[in-house]
């Protein structure tokens, strides 16, 4: 197996000119997810640069470009804020913990690869997947209100949208205007030149410009609940960013955090995977290639680990930067690799520069991310699609923002496999037949057809296709409760390829239940793999062996040969 994949120099133009373009695009929301996630800018940088160095390497998407994502930079939000505020006399001692936790979601994420389990994340249902973007879009967008009217950022979603009364009625005026500038430019232009020079870096550019115009270059530093700040004028700016390679931290285990440490970890890397490999069926689409999942997980998890031990965000496939580079011809890991390095010599020179990039200007350009991410084409559905999904879509919804990201998408997948489960109990028993008397729709030769016409309704023919589940067993022994005057109860089993034990409890109670009314009952042509089953429950052996019939003519006949005794009787 090669260790890149997809790599060949065919395409090296188009290649160099994708990760160029792709890096362009990636400088102002690495920052701006730095920003937000807690960790400082730098950290959004580090994180792009070295996911989408070792997720081009070892990855399964060819053309995909990885990095910091909305949905990993709003859990890392989460784990940055609880772990640093644990230690508030020792911050640094928080942060390591979490980026450990980082390391940790990447290692978990190889395993999920090496387990193969990139399959069983494709069969989370699409209204989850819509509700738990479309949440975790809210939530960036909760976020970036407070910094995009001055303020500074609030832990979580409900806290900002508790602060926002305030907010809006006091907004500092120079900061909104920055940050309306950031709207107008990401979200009105043209796309002819959007093509050209992506509208978040010209926001960046401009309004950088405007304000150190504006304003003038000088920083005020200060501090504010323990952070440092720093302003120009009224506005809020980066201010000193590092410069050059990062050093290495070494990861921290606490034995009493560990079970919390770990659940954020699972956390990480389940959102990663679905993150990347929804991203790599964009990628699939584009191109009209095929990615193969469990080698993306597993570049994506070394990706991450990478980014643990350096300081980095956690990232994923990024949807508009693979987009992007696709477009601008990249279609081979050169592209990722090169945006990568393209970051780093970006960010080893330009530290001085981005100190004056306003705070507002990236929440501007980060409310644009939380649109885009929402599912805006499932919400436009929403008059014709299932009432189910939109109870599932809008329930994972309100536990995303509300409750935690782990439990959205466990309640929706238990939800959704509850929808799932009900369907197929239906179509199991609208495979149950029952037949005393025949029909144009019975599933009967004409002689079977004349043993039931003869039989008046004394014949109880019980036909069941399809497998046979536990969802269905109940409403099976219950749909048999409606007939209780019949001599002969006949159970055809030909159509069934396997059985559990609570339908063979199920048929259990439906033989006994004949039983009981003095009924003679027949058990017709069991597959193999069913007789076994029924065999080690024991219910094969309360059957006579004259009851266990290898053909349904067979248990007719016999069983109208009794119907016509017990009338001359």
């Amino acid at each position: 197996m090669k260790i890149v994949h997809g790599l060949h120099f065919n395409n090296i133009r188009g290649d160099i000119y994708g990760g160029l373009t792709a890096a362009v695009v990636a400088l102002p929301l690495a920052l701006a997810m730095g920003v937000s996630s807690g960790a400082g800018p730098i950290a959004g940088i580090y994180g792009a640069i070295f996911v989408g160095l070792f997720a081009a390497l070892f990855g399964g998407t060819p053309s995909q470009v990885s990095g910091p994502t909305g949905p990993m930079t709003v859990v890392m939000a989460v784990i940055f804020t609880e772990y640093t505020a644990m230690f508030p006399d020792n911050p640094a001692h928080g942060a390591a913990l979490a980026f450990t936790v980082v390391i940790m979601g990447g290692i978990l994420q190889i395993l999920f690869g090496i387990m193969k389990m990139g399959k069983y994340i494709n069969l989370i249902p699409h209204p989850v997947v819509s509700g738990f973007m479309s949440g975790i879009g809210m939530i960036i967008i909760l976020l970036q209100l407070p910094p995009l009217f001055g303020y500074p950022a609030l832990a979580g979603p409900i806290a900002s949208a508790q602060a926002l009364p305030g907010v809006l009625s006091n907004p500092i005026l120079s900061s909104l205007l920055i940050g309306c500038f950031a709207l107008a430019i990401v979200y009105f232009l043209p796309k002819k030149i959007n093509q050209i020079l992506p509208s978040p870096l010209i926001a960046l550019i401009v309004g950088t410009l405007a304000l150190v115009v504006w304003q003038g270059g000088d920083i005020i530093s200060m501090t504010e609940s323990g952070k440092a700040m720093y302003r120009i004028g009224e506005v809020s700016v980066l201010g000193d960013i590092p410069t050059g390679l990062p050093a290495p931290i070494l990861p921290i285990l606490d034995p009493a955090l560990l079970t919390g440490m770990i659940k954020s970890a699972l956390m990480l890397a389940a959102l990663g995977s679905i993150d990347s490999l929804l991203t790599s069926l964009v990628a699939d689409n584009v191109t009209r290639t095929y990615h193969e999942s469990d080698r993306e997980l597993i570049g994506q998890g070394i990706g991450n680990t990478i980014a643990g031990f350096f300081g980095g965000l956690p990232g994923a496939g990024a949807t508009m930067r693979t987009v992007v580079n696709v477009r601008a011809g990249g279609l081979t890991p050169i592209s990722g690799s090169l945006h990568a390095l393209v970051l780093l010599a970006i960010i080893l020179g330009a530290g001085s520069v981005a100190k004056y990039i306003p705070h507002a200007l990236l929440a501007g350009i980060l409310v644009k991310v939380g649109t885009d991410i929402i599912d805006w084409d499932y919400l436009k559905r929403l008059r014709t699609v299932p009432v189910a999904g939109i109870v599932l879509m809008l329930t994972v919804f309100l536990m995303t923002v509300f409750v935690d990201l782990i439990t959205a998408v466990a309640v929706g997948m238990v939800m959704a496999s509850f929808v799932f489960m009900q369907r197929m109990v239906d179509l199991q028993l609208d495979s149950v037949t029952a037949i005393t008397d025949p029909h144009e729709e019975s599933p009967l030769s004409e002689e079977e057809s004349q043993i039931l016409t003869d039989g008046k309704g004394r014949i109880l023919l019980y036909h069941i296709s399809g497998p046979m589940s536990f969802g269905a067993a109940k409403s099976m022994v219950r749909r048999m409760a409606a007939f209780n005057e019949y001599d002969v109860l006949i159970l055809d089993l030909t159509d069934v390829p396997q059985i559990d034990f609570t339908s063979v409890r199920a048929l259990e109670d439906i033989v006994h239940n004949a039983w009981a009314i003095n009924s003679e009952t027949y058990l017709v042509d069991c597959k193999k793999s069913v007789y076994r089953v029924l065999r080690k429950q024991g219910l094969v052996q309360k059957f006579d062996k004259h009851q266990l019939k290898a053909h349904r003519i067979d248990a007719l006949r016999d069983g109208l040969k009794l119907v016509e005794e017990r009338r001359s009787e």
